[in-house]
């Protein structure tokens, strides 16, 4: 007869008081908002048919809320890719 094993099933708690954004998100966040910001501005401008107005500001705008706002929201650094850009370096004095 064939043994069943039972595994103990782990769940991972989630950590209280962590926030799940780190410090590039918020900059990139904050690229955005001040895109939104500059496109609104841009947008006020006279004359209302000239350059900034019909050309500037919906650039913008589409920017913001296009493009750096999701971004900043789903940008994620993986450990991987940290691990490969910060290596442990080993000391000669220490190798012996």
């Amino acid at each position: 007869m064939a043994r069943i094993e039972k595994r103990a099933v782990v769940k991972q708690k989630p950590l209280i008081g962590t926030l799940p954004f780190k410090k590039i998100n918020y900059q990139i966040l904050g690229a955005g908002i001040l895109s939104i910001i500059l496109g609104y501005v841009a947008l006020s401008q006279d004359p209302w048919n000239g350059t900034m107005p019909l050309v500037v500001a919906p650039i913008l705008l589409v920017l913001g809320y296009c493009v750096l706002i999701p971004i900043g929201i789903l940008y994620h650094k993986n450990k991987k890719s940290e691990e490969l850009t910060h290596p442990t370096e080993i000391s000669p004095e220490n190798s012996h």
